[in-house]
This record gives C-alpha cells, sequence and structure tokens, in this order.
C-alpha cells in the first residue's frame, strides 16, 4: 500500500511540474528531429547545422534531419519555424543576418523575433575583413580613411547587396569614420568580392572563408578585421577597433513555447557535440570558431542585438519593400 501511495505521488508531481518535464525525462525525442535552415545548401550555416545534427543523434537516440527552407533572404524558412509546434521536435538554425537584420530592413517579416521564439545557443561566429584591391594605395584603416577624406565621394566599396551584412558595415564605417563612400550593390558576396579582385572597385568587407583564399593568394590585400579583438583564425590580421566590432554568428532557436527541459537538454547535448577538438577544426576550415553560450547568455544578448542593428539600417536608409 505504501509503495503504491509512493508510486501515485510520483505521478502526480510529474503532471504538476508539466508536459514539458514528463516529455523530457522519458518521451523525448519521440521522432526525427528536424533542424530548418533559412538559407540554400552548401552555405556555411548549412554546413554547421549538418555538423551538429550528425553529432546529435548518438546523443538523443533519433534522427536529425537538416531541411533548407531558402527564400525571401531567409524570411521564408524563419517563419515556418515560427509557425511549428512547440514540441521539441522542430529547430531553427539560421545566421545572424537572417534574424536580427532582416525584421528592420522589410516592412513585414513572417515572425517575430522575439516572441516567437526560445532562444537555444550561439553555435559559432565568423569573422568579416575589410578587404582590398592590392593597387589601392591604403595599407591599413587610417590610411583608407584619410585617402577616403583627401577624395571625398570618389571611393566606391562593393556588397553583397542592398541590406547585407557587407553592405552595413561599409555605413558603419562612413558613420564612426566621418567619410564619403560610394555603395555598389552586387548580387552576392561573391560576385563583389570577384569585381575587386578585378580592379573594378577598390574595397569590400567578405567574410573571412569568402575573402581569405584571395588574400592568401596575393590578390587582395586585408585591412583589418571587423572585431575589437584579433581572430584566433589569423591572429596576425589587425583588429578594426570597437566602433567596427561586428558578431556574425550562426544560432539555433527553438519555436516559442518549447519547454524548458528540452530546450535544455538540446542546449547540453549540442555544446558536446560543438567540445569535441574534430568539430573545432570543422569549423575552423569553414572560417569560423566555436563560441561558448547559454540560453540565458544568447537571451539577453539579443534585444541588443536587434536595437543595434535597427539603428544600422535606419542610418543607412536601406530598405528591401
Amino acid at each position: 500500500m505504501m509503495q503504491r501511495r509512493k508510486l501515485m505521488a510520483a505521478a502526480a508531481a510529474a503532471v504538476c511540474a508539466g508536459p514539458g518535464l514528463g516529455l523530457a525525462q522519458s518521451g523525448w525525442p519521440a521522432r526525427p528531429i528536424t533542424f530548418v535552415v533559412p538559407q540554400a545548401p552548401g552555405g556555411a550555416n548549412d554546413v554547421i547545422a549538418r555538423a551538429v545534427a550528425q553529432g546529435l543523434e548518438n546523443a538523443l537516440g533519433q534522427p536529425v534531419i537538416v531541411e533548407n527552407r531558402p527564400g525571401a533572404n531567409g524570411n521564408l524558412g524563419t517563419g515556418q519555424v515560427a509557425r511549428a509546434a512547440a514540441d521539441g521536435h522542430t529547430f531553427l538554425v539560421t545566421a545572424q543576418s537572417a534574424y536580427t537584420i532582416n525584421p528592420a530592413l522589410y516592412s513585414r517579416v513572417p515572425f517575430d523575433p522575439v516572441k516567437d521564439f526560445t532562444p537555444v545557443m550561439q553555435l559559432a561566429v565568423a569573422p568579416y575583413l575589410l578587404v582590398v584591391n592590392p593597387s589601392f594605395p591604403a595599407r591599413n584603416l587610417d590610411e583608407l580613411v584619410a585617402y577616403a577624406r583627401a577624395n571625398p565621394g570618389k571611393v566606391e566599396y562593393a556588397s553583397a547587396g542592398n541590406g547585407t551584412l557587407n553592405h552595413l558595415l561599409g555605413e558603419m564605417l562612413k558613420k564612426q569614420k566621418g567619410v564619403e563612400l560610394l555603395h555598389v550593390p552586387y548580387k552576392g558576396a561573391s560576385a563583389a568580392a570577384t569585381d575587386v579582385v578585378a580592379g573594378q572597385l577598390p574595397m569590400t568587407f567578405g567574410s573571412f572563408p569568402g575573402v581569405m583564399p584571395f588574400v592568401a593568394s596575393g590578390k587582395l590585400r586585408v585591412l583589418g578585421v571587423a572585431s575589437d579583438r584579433p581572430t584566433t583564425l589569423a591572429p596576425e590580421i589587425p583588429p578594426l577597433g570597437k566602433e567596427l566590432a561586428v558578431t556574425s554568428w550562426y544560432g539555433l532557436f527553438a519555436p516559442a513555447g518549447t519547454p524548458q527541459p528540452i530546450v535544455d537538454r538540446l542546449y547540453q547535448s549540442v555544446r558536446a557535440v560543438l567540445a569535441k577538438p574534430e568539430m573545432g577544426e570543422r569549423l575552423k576550415a569553414l572560417g569560423a570558431e566555436r563560441v561558448e553560450s547559454s540560453p540565458q547568455s544568447f537571451k539577453a544578448m539579443l534585444p541588443g542585438e536587434l536595437a543595434h542593428w535597427r539603428q544600422v539600417v535606419r542610418d543607412s536608409g536601406a530598405h528591401i519593400d
């Protein structure tokens, strides 16, 4: 009789604790998990998502499927996860720009970055580099600023398109240093970098993996990394300073309302995957670095990120619709 009472009390406690606890302890995951990537296959975000998914399958005992849902600069897939059931079987793996810049860049997006998601963790960060054609006279940021001031409105910079991160970095440089630069948007970062290599334009901001091969071959000169400290990927590159420090990150999110025990278990499992030495090497090959993050620290960071990029977009005058 006493044993029966204990069992009944334990069952009642589990019910009172809420469905999330029972699910996390005894039933989650109940079926394959889907990581929705709102970008096309082959990009850094996609590769990171697939590497993490592969490492998670043994830890969670279920397949982890990566589903690419590109479209509308990341809005399509992000909106899909915002509307998904909060049962711990659908998650978002996205690049920072789609999550924090798009809400300011578009008049309407199919998601609310604050209300529709529960942050799980940052997965990695990727530095951006300021690079110039080797024929350009500037060899560091100070020389670039001095040249731009001596030639107002004559220095052009290439970007991957209006509202992209490398466009907004150029706008931040203009504002912080008080210089006139002409923005020339391209249809993609590769095309922008290629024209700077060819000497059609003098400069661009580019992601580490996108431009470092050109730097290594002498086809581009790097002036600095958009950070307030050197990157471990190439410590010899000088940082551009706090005013131009930009954290380009890749993050993992759950739909709002996902039980916290599930979020916590997923976080611990992903953290263990990222801590493996081979994962660090894989990220380094992508031009990215693993970061220490938790659901709490990630959530605390996001309001400042959203406010910062809202102001940068407003200052730049960029908009898509």
